[in-house]
């Protein structure tokens, strides 16, 4: 059922990274997925829509994102009239930094900006600005070692801005962060095992060994989500991912991610996603690239 295609990107195992700058007047490439990670920027896009994972947004004049390994992401025309548009395309596999490299402790920005990727970052307009020249200069740069210290340092302010939100689930992603506290981490992973029965506050409040109210203001606290918005949210991450995957009808998978009544799904999941059911799938089945 899945109609996603997986694309085999130009960047060699010789290279750190690769970069292409280009303009457009339309956005012609279906929703697809890679191994590497990918910065994309692109101005003067406004009404076209994006698609990260479960996210779907309707763009303004700049559009920033970085996308983690094996997330579908796609650009469409949607709203937008035609008129030319800059975009620039930056490739690089998972392991672009060694492992210990990144391990160290001035890193630990650069690993936070890579652990987000995971679910795709969109970054605001503030953020746009601070690192717009440097993104120009990246450009102009010589193939090589400038170049790559270049991609660093956008990398590094990207990773610095609080000017930026998530995009896909991490149940539709796949991309679970462990929480530092243990209670909170054993309540995520019953729920994510879960998610398809009823879950009660109580029964999640013994398992963290505490008292419903304290739960409730703990869970609050770490998450910012209280545990139903954050039940909701795997389920119709889940759901989202079934839609995509699967030919089962809306019905079926409403029941089968823990939902009980079908208006009441679509209602959650149109306020969620800003779409119904039906339009989400057809975000990604109209963009079927037959081959």
């Amino acid at each position: 059922m899945n109609h996603t295609i997986t694309e085999i990107t130009p960047l060699s195992d010789s290279d750190c990274f690769y970069l292409v700058d280009r303009h457009k007047t339309t956005f012609d490439y279906p929703i697809h997925r890679h191994e590497e990670y990918e910065l994309n920027f692109v101005t003067n896009c406004e009404g076209a829509r994006r698609i990260v994972g479960d996210s779907i947004e309707e763009l303004s004049t700049y559009d920033l994102v970085l996308v983690g390994p094996e997330i579908e992401h796609g650009w469409e025309d949607h709203n937008h009239a035609s008129g030319d548009m800059r975009e620039i395309t930056i490739q690089f596999a998972p392991d672009f930094l060694d492992g210990s490299f990144l391990s160290k402790t001035q890193m630990s920005s650069l690993r936070a900006l890579f652990a987000n990727a995971k679910t795709g970052i969109a970054f605001h307009l503030p953020a746009i600005m601070k690192i717009y020249d440097r993104l120009d200069d990246l450009t102009q740069a010589q193939p090589g070692f400038i170049r790559m210290l270049r991609l660093l340092e956008v990398l590094y302010h990207l990773s610095i801005t609080s000017d930026y939100h998530l995009l896909s689930s991490t149940s539709f992603s796949n991309a679970h962060t462990p929480s530092d506290s243990r209670r909170i981490l054993k309540v995520q992973e019953t729920i994510n095992r879960d998610y398809a029965k009823p879950i009660y506050l109580n029964d999640m409040a013994a398992l963290a060994g505490m008292t419903p109210t304290a739960f409730s203001r703990f869970f609050k606290l770490r998450t910012g989500r209280t545990l139903s918005e954050y039940i909701i949210d795997v389920r119709i991450g889940h759901a989202a991912r079934s839609l995509v995957d699967t030919a089962k009808t809306i019905a079926e998978i409403c029941y089968e991610c823990g939902f009980n009544n079908i208006s009441n799904f679509n209602r959650i999941f149109k306020r969620k996603k800003g779409c119904s059911p039906k339009v989400f799938r057809e975000s990604y089945t109209k963009t079927k690239l037959i081959v």
